[in-house]
């Protein structure tokens, strides 16, 4: 993980890795299986499933599913391609189920 003195930030909830920072948060405003889910600009200590195109509530995406680095937690995806011009906005980013993630409070 890279040094960092931006807090708080959000860790896997089964293992307590860190994932992602507070400032690279963009919406909490997604659903996923699980129900609510966040979305951000950045994330860290994750490893990346196959790419695959999937059919969304918004259309149809290209997206790899994220896990977590250290126990293998399926979180929630990342957006590569948006079909919809209007969606490129989501490309790149990543989507964590909020009930996968634990925000730490420091």
């Amino acid at each position: 993980m890279e040094e960092s003195s931006d807090y708080p930030l959000f860790s896997c909830r089964n293992c307590r890795n860190p994932l992602a920072f507070h400032s690279d948060l963009i919406s909490k405003t997604y659903k996923a299986k699980s129900g609510q889910a966040y979305m951000f600009s950045n994330a860290m200590n994750i490893a990346l499933g196959r790419r695959e195109d999937r059919q969304m509530i918004t259309g149809v995406y290209t997206i790899a599913d994220v896990y977590c680095r250290n126990c293998g937690e399926a979180l929630g995806w990342m957006y590569l391609r948006a079909s919809d011009p209007k969606q490129k906005y989501k490309e790149g980013n990543f989507v964590l189920e909020k009930l996968k993630i634990f925000q730490e409070n420091y």
